[in-house]
């Protein structure tokens, strides 16, 4: 009876907590992701070359695409685009990338644009032609603004000219070869009409068949690079027409049937960002993909830890190598922080929605969507290497599931804008911004208590404000030889700002997600998760908050112990809380180190232990 009490309570603690990480609706926004990626086409081939990986990446594109009730809705849906990263990450980068781009970048853009043309779509929504998206160049990436691939408006045929003027302005790194089939491209390039270069926009252009690149088109495969086969590629053009409704226009710029621009918009940048506009949701959606690839990868590490036995205190007795403190320290954590991620991106995708519609709350919306992608994204590569870390030379191995995902974090750090200029960006924004008074910027009259949420609540806040404050100072005794050396003297603090800010933010959504649970398990595990997570920041920052008169020096000599305790509790907690992770046990049995019988991979049936077990079975 005790036993199935503890399992009944085991797994209403792991419900609970699944509700935490991925919201109230699990059934509507990922249980079919879900189901999807535990059928058999998702199975992780064995001993496939890089081209069959590639091959595989896009047939499984084609039968995901098979399974939605609408394409056209799935692209629209900033929900549904995030379930989709967050469930196939883990399991097949590649698919990852190629359906990010096809569903997010290429067919959300074209129904963005959709109000001055209809155009037929039905060969992308039915995955005849997949859509993939040429922006950056390979001179310019994050200046993507400054691309040099021009679209030359010509009156005689109403149309456009695309034409690529030297080698940097090749179109760098789009999934534009024949592979997987028919393939068209938005490619940004630069409006001159009559003249006048109207900035940058987004052109409709078919660029392969089945096997080859359309006349003008030229299409070279790029070096393999590190992780899942993608067929990354360079593409240029030369003088190749379209006709005038490929611009994907709007309010923001038309070329009208008079053959005249116009625009809403006066500014060129504007221009730009307006059809790129895609690549907000897109960081959404590289946050969603290194949250699933961190808990797959922690799971997997929880789990085989568990069952890799060494040697104890006394050589008869062996252990699990996860009743060490120097292996299970880490490990807990990782938990603390991938719940952090978690929450983190839940409440960015939770603003994006809910202030997009409005010009204020649209820039706040942004901001926190950048802030959250770089801090998530960089968070996934130091939990992901540290699991790898923990399970050894097992974990090198491709068929063990984490090498794809190590490189793959690599990939979502640089995809959709590299979080160093995002990053960069939002500090500029936030560094020029009024200083915003709090109530919390206060010191407590009396000294806070560690144990209390709200305090840590108000130590984060201030970590934020001095580093900003500090990046205010330097800009201000910065030598006035211009903007650019002011902001190198400003930029160092104003990132830890950023970052910073990233932290209280998330422990905001801890905080909030703690006060929605009642009383019970799942509110005491996630409550502790909450407080390691507060409190490893806090030590971190442990210099300023004393020296400022926010910590008292027995808290700083205290913070290593109160540490200490909280990782015991949340490391013996670790297979329950990866239970809230939801991952389906056929993915899991995909990778071997994530069962008890790992061993059995690696079993040879030629081999003389087993010619011996046969003739004794014989006797």
């Amino acid at each position: 009876m005790t036993a199935t009490i503890d399992s009944i309570a085991t797994e209403s603690t792991a419900h609970t907590l699944k509700a935490v990480l991925f919201g109230s609706n699990f059934r509507q926004e990922h249980s079919s992701w879900r189901r999807l990626i535990s059928t058999e086409p998702f199975r992780r081939p064995a001993d496939r070359t890089p081209d069959e990986r590639l091959s595989l990446a896009y047939e499984r594109l084609k039968i995901l695409n098979s399974t939605l009730d609408s394409a056209a809705g799935t692209a629209t849906d900033p929900r549904a685009l995030a379930a989709l990263h967050e469930w196939i990450g883990p399991v097949d980068p590649a698919l990852t990338t190629v359906a990010g781009i096809h569903y997010n970048l290429f067919l959300g853009s074209l129904l963005d644009h959709d109000g001055d043309t209809r155009r037929d779509l039905s060969d992308f929504l039915r995955l005849r032609r997949i859509g993939t998206f040429l922006c950056t160049e390979v001179a310019h990436g994050n200046d993507a603004v400054a691309v040099e691939t021009t679209a030359t408006y010509d009156r005689a045929r109403d149309g456009f000219v695309l034409h690529t003027p030297h080698s940097g302005a090749q179109k760098f790194m789009p999934n534009a070869s024949p592979a997987g089939g028919p393939k068209t491209g938005l490619v940004a390039a630069r409006l001159l009409a009559d003249g006048a270069d109207h900035g940058v926009y987004l052109f409709l252009v078919p660029l392969t068949d089945e096997v080859r690149p359309l006349p003008g088109v030229r299409v070279r495969r790029l070096p393999a690079r590190l992780g899942s086969p993608v067929d990354h590629c360079l593409t240029s053009f030369d003088q190749v027409f379209v006709e005038r409704d490929a611009l994907l226009g709007g309010e923001h710029g038309r070329v009208g049937d008079n053959g005249e621009f116009s625009s809403a918009m006066g500014n060129r940048r504007r221009r730009f960002l307006t059809s790129i506009g895609r690549v907000t949701i897109g960081k959404i959606s590289m946050s969603a993909c290194a949250v699933g690839a961190a808990r797959a990868t922690l799971a997997v590490a929880v789990r085989y830890g568990g069952h890799r036995y060494i040697s104890g205190p006394r050589a008869t007795q062996p252990v699990p190598v996860i009743a060490h403190r120097s292996h299970h320290g880490p490990l807990a954590e990782a938990m603390a922080t991938v719940f952090a991620m978690s929450l983190l991106h839940r409440r960015a995708l939770d603003r994006w929605e809910a202030q997009a519609g409005t010009a204020t709350g649209r820039a706040e919306a942004e901001r926190l969507v950048a802030v959250a992608k770089g801090w998530i994204t960089w968070r996934a590569r130091a939990v992901i290497v540290e699991c790898r870390e923990r399970c050894g030379a097992q974990a090198l191995l491709e068929h063990n599931g984490m090498a794809d995902l190590v490189a793959g974090a690599e990939a979502v750090i640089t995809a959709e804008g590299d979080n160093l200029a995002i990053h960069a960006k939002a500090a500029a924004e936030m560094l020029f911004a009024a200083p915003q008074t709090s109530q919390d910027s206060t010191p407590d009259a009396e000294p806070g208590d560690l144990a209390d949420p709200r305090f840590l609540g108000r130590l984060h806040t201030h970590v934020e404000e001095l580093w900003f404050a500090r990046a205010r100072a330097r800009m201000s005794g910065a030598r006035n030889d211009g903007p650019l050396d002011r902001w190198n003297a400003a930029s160092g603090p104003a990132l830890r700002g950023v970052e910073a800010h990233a932290h209280r933010q998330a422990a905001e959504a801890y905080a909030h997600a703690v006060a929605g649970l009642p009383e019970g398990p799942a509110r005491d595990r996630l409550a502790q998760l909450q407080r390691l997570f507060a409190l490893r920041w806090v030590d971190r920052n442990s210099g300023d908050l004393l020296a400022a008169g926010r910590l008292t020096i027995d808290q700083v000599n205290t913070l290593p112990d109160v540490v200490e305790r909280l990782v015991a509790d949340v490391a013996a907690h670790l297979p329950i809380l990866i239970e809230s992770f939801a991952l389906p046990e056929e993915v899991l049995a995909d990778w071997p180190i994530a069962g008890a019988d790992y061993a059995d991979a690696y079993d040879d049936p030629e081999a003389a232990w087993q010619t011996a077990a046969k003739t004794e079975g014989e006797r």
